[in-house]
């Protein structure tokens, strides 16, 4: 793998391998249903997804118009957890070109891996949904130890375990969290048109921008790697 570029590809996972939103927005709506609240619509539950289920929570019930407190909130994520993890997998869908892209990375010699906020478990049970697993060479949760995304904690974790150092490794995601940590690993990333943020692609700052997944071959070769 001597002078490959890059020497290996990691991807977020929500709103980037997977269009997960319909899934954490059922999910979400019964743990509200649980404590007597209302319902979020899909597209509110999609602008509250990118970093991790904590956050999710604390945004829920921002969206409510209420406090909570960390106890509390610990409580409802585990009850959150407790209702998505059994049906991670009912409304999810692949990203456009994704099986195809991981593949064709694969075939290439490439090494692959995910680096996300969501916890590990419900990650490698999507994964393995959708047959993904066995192409993995690594697979970094959000309860990995390090601070989620948009700290460059988890990015670095991934290329430890890979053996590489962050400027021979792309990242692909699709928000601005997945930029930021990125950016502060020094990696190149490459931004998912269409993905979990309110803020344009183009605007991002990423180094490129892709419609679909199955177009990262092309767009990645041009890429520099980011200590050059």
């Amino acid at each position: 793998m001597a002078g490959r570029w890059p020497q290996a590809v990691l991807f977020d996972l929500d709103g980037t391998l997977v269009d997960s939103a319909p899934d954490i927005h059922a999910a979400l709506n019964e743990t509200l249903a649980s404590y007597g609240e209302p319902p979020f619509t899909l597209e509110a539950v999609t602008r509250m997804v990118g970093r991790g289920v904590p956050v999710l929570i604390e945004r829920a019930w921002e969206g409510l118009g209420k406090s909570i407190d960390p106890a509390e909130r610990e409580r409802v994520v585990a009850r959150f957890l407790a209702i998505y993890e059994p049906r991670a997998t009912e409304l999810t869908t692949l990203t456009a070109g994704a099986s195809e892209a991981t593949r064709a990375l694969v075939d290439a010699g490439t090494p692959i891996g995910v680096v996300t906020n969501k916890p590990e478990a419900a990650t490698r049970e999507i994964l393995s949904h959708f047959g993904l697993s066995e192409l993995m060479q690594v697979v970094v949760g959000g309860d990995a130890g390090p601070a989620k995304k948009p700290e460059p904690g988890l990015l670095l974790l991934a290329c430890e375990r890979l053996g590489l150092a962050v400027g021979q490794v792309v990242f692909v995601g699709d928000s601005e969290n997945d930029v930021a940590a990125a950016k502060a690993a020094g990696m190149a990333v490459v931004v998912l048109r269409g993905g979990y943020t309110s803020i344009a692609a183009d605007a991002l700052g990423a180094d490129a921008v892709v419609d679909r997944l199955d177009a990262l071959g092309d767009v990645v070769s041009t890429l520099r790697p980011a200590s050059a």
